[in-house]
């Protein structure tokens, strides 16, 4: 499934860019960002979210599987 970005709409956001949305937003959302729009969404940076995409790998989370 192609998805691109609600707000700025940058094309194709990739499986880990999806995934960080869909933990942290919801997993029934529609509306995808992507990451340097989610972290400004969230109010932290983009390091941020790709250390905590990171964690959720280790824990075995599927949605980045």
């Amino acid at each position: 499934m192609r998805v691109d970005c609600v707000i700025c709409g940058k094309k194709d956001l990739g499986k880990d860019t999806t995934g960080i949305n869909r933990k942290l937003l919801g997993t029934d959302i529609t509306n995808f960002y992507c990451m340097e729009c989610l972290a400004e969404y969230l109010g932290c940076t983009v390091e941020e979210l790709l250390d905590k995409i990171e964690e959720f790998k280790e824990e075995g989370c599927t949605l980045f599987a």
